[in-house]
């Protein structure tokens, strides 16, 4: 019982600090770093098996046409049915993800090389509408 009580008074002691609002002395942690980013997408697992959506929950799809790893495949009126996932101009690498550059100038999101895009006839977070075998369109899968 004594031990449970000089265990908690040292946990006490130590939390006080943080306790007091910055107030007990002891630096403040350091502001994030400003370059750090986050990655655009996440894994879910599913019925059908594991699969990449983006921050929203949105499917992502990857386009077999997309082979260079550069740039896509998908511009002009490809754009209406499938949407690219937009990557910010300071957008950098982050693990597995990388940026490219479009046709139209603007930036995209791509996952191991391969472009990533949402479709339109997804209206939930969810949704798996838009795979088009015979388009070479599939949903976006995480490595093994």
């Amino acid at each position: 019982m004594f031990r449970c009580l000089i265990a908690a008074a040292a946990v006490a002691l130590s939390a006080a600090p943080a306790l007091a609002n910055g107030h007990g002395g002891g630096d403040a942690p350091p502001p994030p770093k400003p370059e750090a980013t986050t990655a655009p997408a996440k894994v879910v697992i599913t019925k059908q098996g594991p699969k990449l959506v983006d921050l929203k929950g949105m499917t992502l799809y990857t386009y077999e046409r997309d082979t260079t790893g550069k740039t896509s495949s998908c511009n002009g009126k490809c754009t209406e049915s499938w949407v690219p996932l937009a990557a910010t101009a300071d957008a950098k690498a982050v693990g597995d993800f990388t940026v490219i550059s479009r046709d139209d100038g603007s930036r995209m999101w791509a996952y191991r090389y391969r472009p990533l895009y949402t479709s339109p006839a997804d209206k939930a977070p969810g949704d798996a509408n838009g795979t088009a075998t015979t388009l070479q369109w599939r949903v976006a899968r995480p490595a093994n």
